[in-house]
């Protein structure tokens, strides 16, 4: 089983007990809010997938995609920032 830790809205605070609680976890899913400086200890720790969201800049948004769609455990996972709420989806989500 994939251990997952799941981090959202960090907005440039990386609190260093994360990496205390994901030291089981096989990756770091991080749906986007990244900040500065965050997406780059992430990777050196675990394995990162993410998404870029509303406040991230450039440097976040040419490596981490507005949405992402990725098979894990065959569970489809579909990643995004910001995909609105049931029933009203934004277009992109849907």
């Amino acid at each position: 089983m994939t251990r997952i830790g799941l981090l959202s809205d960090t907005h440039g605070f990386l609190d260093e007990k994360v990496f205390e609680h994901f030291h089981q976890c096989d990756e770091v899913w991080h749906g986007g809010d990244f900040g500065p400086e965050v997406a780059e200890p992430l990777k050196k720790f675990k394995q990162l997938k993410g998404v870029y969201g509303n406040i991230d800049d450039q440097s976040i948004r040419s490596e981490y995609p507005e949405q992402l769609v990725f098979m894990c455990e065959e569970v489809k996972v579909m990643m995004r920032h910001i995909g609105g709420y049931p029933p009203k989806y934004n277009p992109g989500t849907k």
